[in-house]
């Protein structure tokens, strides 16, 4: 047991054994997320990993951070931080996934106002589960406390992962034409974007979030919003073995409008069929309850697409069925065209 103590330190709210205590706790959920070429163990003060380059010609490292903004709301209100780890973790990697890297590693960074061990071992544990299902090792991290700054009960989770590609197999829009195919990977709900509108739509604080709602399937409102944002990795690199994956995009904050463009050259667009996007009930009950346009919905939410990945017409079918061999019920959304606007919802 470290025996460093500072009885000023923690006159100032800083209580630097309790960082001890978490760092105790969440050993058992790290050590889940091992992978080879894990160098190092957690406390140290850098994490080591050493990346199998085998068979790589040019390996270029891609990198991501990100944070889940005030979805972590939500989970403060309902008390639950097991699973907001999963979305910090997404928002990194499916980024990463988007140039056809496979993520490597992950660190996370935590501010808190208090230092409150098993919570932080709850949020920790969220994020290992993230690593797994990425295929990813948790190699390091950060827990600050940040009295004065922050009230006692609130904090904040951002995190960073690195992933490695081959430089010839880093998906670009070179290949991209028109007739190619858009095709969508259902999102799981809100995913973490969008939540400033989402708390103000529902006026959260004062909601009940635990009450079930009919409109929802009989879920809460509350358990509905944390849903943790899905992770598309490992089907993704499997499509990547056996199909020609001409851009991928990650639909976060600005929704269709802002993130499919991304991945689409000058010249073309995505036509994207709106009676083809499977949009998710909680979708309809924020646009229903907060009197948002259709567009300003696709601008801003997921709309139930979490992923969109662009393939050639031949190749789509051999897709879908990969994609649904690894856990996906991916579907066709609409198509490239030439066209000046980089997006087209019809």
């Amino acid at each position: 047991m470290n025996e460093s103590r500072s009885e000023a330190y923690a006159a100032a709210g800083v209580d630097i054994t309790a960082g001890y205590k978490s760092v105790e706790l969440m050993k058992k959920h790290i050590q889940r997320t091992e992978t080879p070429g894990v160098c190092s163990d957690v406390g140290g003060f850098g994490g080591l990993f050493q990346p199998d380059m085998t068979g790589m010609k040019e390996p270029v490292l891609v990198s991501g951070t990100d944070g889940v903004g005030t979805k972590l709301k939500i989970a403060l209100l309902m008390d639950k931080h097991d699973t907001i780890g999963i979305d910090c973790v997404a928002m990194c990697v499916n980024d990463i996934i988007c140039c056809g890297a496979k993520p490597l590693f992950f660190l996370d960074y935590i501010a808190c106002g208090k230092n409150v061990p098993e919570r932080i071992a709850e949020i920790v544990k969220g994020v290992c589960e993230g690593c797994i299902q990425a295929g990813c090792a948790l190699i390091g991290g950060e827990t600050a406390e940040h009295p004065g700054m922050m009230p006692e009960d609130d904090y904040d989770l951002a995190g960073y992962s690195t992933g490695i590609v081959d430089k010839a197999q880093i998906i670009d829009n070179k290949t991209m034409k028109a007739g190619d195919v858009v095709i969508a990977l259902p999102s799981t709900g809100v995913h973490s974007n969008g939540f400033s509108l989402v708390r103000k739509v529902f006026d959260v604080e004062n909601a009940d979030l635990e009450a079930p709602v009919e409109k929802l399937g009989g879920k809460s409102l509350g358990e509905t919003l944390l849903t943790p944002t899905r992770i598309y990795v490992k089907p993704v690199l499997a499509l990547l073995k056996e199909v020609a994956v001409k851009g991928i995009s990650h639909i976060t904050g600005g929704g269709f409008y802002e993130n499919i463009p991304r991945s689409i050259p000058d010249g073309l667009g995505a036509k994207i069929t709106r009676s083809q996007v499977k949009v998710l009930p909680i979708f309809d009950l924020i646009a229903e309850k907060g009197g948002i346009s259709e567009r300003d919905m696709f601008n801003t939410f997921n709309m139930g697409v979490g992923m969109s990945i662009v393939v050639a017409a031949e190749d789509a079918e051999k897709a879908l069925r990969i994609l649904k061999d690894n856990g996906e019920e991916a579907y066709v959304i609409g198509e490239i065209i030439e066209s000046e606007d980089k997006i087209t919802i019809i």
